[in-house]
């Protein structure tokens, strides 16, 4: 299959550009490998792609990108080329060593392409008919800060109190891929003043910003996430960001910085917000630690966002049962009346979706839940007290939205689960249901 953007013989056809060769060739090199390297990239960065995957099958070699969230196979190449275009990225990277075809690799290219500055991560993994290559785009100065990235106004004013506390610490959990590294880096934009030292640690720096000191960890020369916070604690900090916490020695470390006047932010591998207590919990940290500590949990996923050129009203006959849409986890008094959406596609999206929007889950720590974990309370029992003092759950966050006609209740679900609680203990308060002009979350996100 292959993309009207993208084909062969545009890859051959393609002309030197003085400009971006100077970032993709050496030598004026105009190989057919270049060229399509050259085009691949193009063609990723000017539809948003999030990753490129170059995957070597026994007679063919694929390429995908990954557009909002979804893979979409864009290029199907001739076997021969498969070595040569891997060889080309290796040599991009001035790290990968392009004779080692039977080791994974890291490396990182920087390319001026479609009037933007990207970064991007490349990693080769030897597989059975080659090299598989997957490569993660950051775009430089897309930064956005809260507001831009389209939270809520209830999930804003939490994260708001949590930054402006002069110590703790808050967390961003999700699956890989849901945008967590681009909310603390909005989160880092907010509290950045010529008056505090912020600091990070990171593996690796996605994003450098001007007037914050990063710090890159290197396991292989010893210099751990561990090891660089203790370095870290003996450099006066105001605010610390450790791209993740991933073990016992490194969580100690950051709640003892949290409770010794540091504001901590942070990233856990959790499902949803309550969770993510009963994972600090579990890596060793007493309930009154946590609970004295911790400000603010945000769970988040990125949604396919419906393109608002094609999308057309929900026929009645399509629209799921009474029973259906309770199970889903709509309340009662919302079904009478209830509008929904549907995709279509057309020339200016992917499908009938353009864009993604933020799916989020804010817990923020309150007298009552301080109470439920130094009682040795469960996740069922934290989440439920969470909701009764307003957390709005991430299925919640995603059929609201849905009834706004941002997305469809398919996406929903396909990024959410069904609730441990009684759904008539959900808070009724939440977005307005009308279909409203919404900032778009970036597509070329964070890796987290």
């Amino acid at each position: 299959t292959l993309d009207d953007d993208l084909t062969l013989q545009d890859a051959k056809k393609t002309e030197d550009d003085d400009k971006d060769d100077a970032d993709l060739t050496t030598g004026g090199d105009d190989s057919p490998a270049v060229k399509v390297v050259k085009q691949i990239f193009s063609t990723a960065i000017k539809r948003g792609a999030s990753d490129i995957h170059i995957e070597p099958f026994e007679k063919r070699v694929r390429v995908r990108l990954r557009i909002d969230g979804v893979l979409v196979e864009v290029l199907d190449l001739p076997k021969r080329l498969e070595r040569a275009m891997v060889s080309r990225l290796k040599i991009m990277t001035d790290t990968m060593n392009i004779a080692e075809r039977g080791k994974p690799q890291d490396g990182r290219i920087q390319v001026s392409m479609e009037g933007k500055k990207v970064d991007i991560r490349v990693n080769s993994l030897p597989v059975v008919h080659g090299e598989k290559v997957c490569m993660r785009l950051l775009a430089k100065g897309n930064l956005k800060d809260m507001k831009e990235i389209g939270f809520e106004q209830q999930t804003l004013d939490i994260l708001n109190r949590a930054l402006s506390s002069p110590y703790g610490m808050m967390l961003v959990t999700g699956p890989t891929g849901s945008g967590k590294s681009t909310t603390l880096y909005s989160c880092l934009k907010s509290v950045m003043t010529i008056e505090d030292n912020v600091n990070t640690v990171e593996d690796p720096v996605e994003y450098e910003i001007e007037g914050i000191n990063q710090c890159h960890v290197n396991p292989k020369r010893g210099l751990t996430f561990a090891t660089a916070l203790r370095a870290l604690l003996r450099q006066d900090p105001d605010t610390i960001m450790i791209g993740e916490i991933r073990d016992q020695e490194t969580i100690e470390i950051a709640v003892k910085a949290a409770l010794t006047g540091h504001l901590v932010l942070s990233t856990l591998h959790t499902n949803d917000a309550p969770s993510t207590i009963s994972r600090i919990l579990d890596m060793g940290i007493e309930p009154f630690l946590c609970a004295s500590t911790v400000l603010a949990i945000l769970a988040q996923r990125l949604g396919r966002r419906l393109c608002k050129n094609c999308r057309i009203d929900m026929p009645k006959g399509e629209y799921p049962s009474r029973d259906q849409l309770l199970e889903i986890g709509y309340l009662p008094e919302e079904i009478e009346g209830l509008k929904l959406w549907k995709p279509v596609g057309c020339s200016l999206c992917s499908g009938g979706y353009k864009g993604r929007f933020a799916l989020v889950e804010c817990l923020e720590m309150n007298d009552a839940l301080r109470r439920v974990i130094i009682a040795g309370g469960t996740a069922i029992e934290i989440r439920k007290k969470a909701v009764e003092t307003g957390m709005i759950t991430l299925r919640r966050c995603g059929l609201l939205n849905a009834m706004r006609g941002v997305t469809t209740v398919e996406e929903v679900m396909r990024h959410t689960v069904g609730e441990d609680i009684d759904r008539s203990e959900l808070p009724k308060k939440g977005p307005s249901t009308e279909a409203a002009e919404e900032p778009t979350a970036p597509a070329v996100a964070g890796a987290g």
